[in-house]
């Protein structure tokens, strides 16, 4: 079974077992919803050993997600999972609009400018406010080329053939 990265498990809140989650998902509201089924791993690229929980209860304090657990009643159930990655099943996906892709869909897509030079693959997907930036990975020592998601500069995204066109403003390579 495949796997997606929404969230990390970052403390416990209180001695309920109520735990604080950093969200990385657009859908939070869906994802962390009661009743919703979640999977802890320890490792972030693990695909194994996972723990299957259930969410009892949601709620959101500046910009953090708090969840209880079914059957978690206590800090003492909670506690062991302070810094594990909080997962999805991929079947529980649901399609999105035409030209809107998850971060799984985009990440190791190779970069390559309207001229026909290729920049490198992208390796993370930053948030940092009002659009998400790509951050590729070029060869040779190089440094990161952040690229901000936006029509300016993301031209066409072809998942089939593993390539994302760009057109590069001035100053965001060195």
């Amino acid at each position: 079974m495949d796997y997606y990265r929404v969230g990390t498990l970052v403390n416990t809140h209180g001695i309920r077992g109520e735990v604080k989650v950093v969200v990385i998902t657009d859908f939070p509201e869906k994802r962390f919803a009661k009743g919703q089924q979640l999977f802890l791993f320890k490792d972030a690229d693990a695909t194994t050993g996972s723990v299957k929980v259930t969410v009892d209860k949601s709620r959101t304090q500046k910009g953090l997600f708090f969840l209880t657990f079914k059957g978690l009643d206590n800090i003492n159930d909670v506690e062991k999972y302070k810094g594990w990655t909080i997962k999805v099943a991929a079947e529980t996906l649901h399609d999105l609009p035409a030209g809107e892709y998850y971060y799984h869909q985009i990440i190791g897509l190779t970069v390559v400018t309207t001229d026909g030079e290729t920049l490198g693959k992208i390796k993370e997907i930053l948030s940092p406010g009002a659009n998400d930036v790509w951050v590729v990975q070029r060869d040779h020592g190089q440094s990161d080329v952040l690229l901000p998601k936006i029509p300016q500069v993301i031209k066409t995204v072809d998942l089939d053939a593993g390539t994302v066109t760009v057109e590069l403003m001035e100053g965001l390579i060195d």
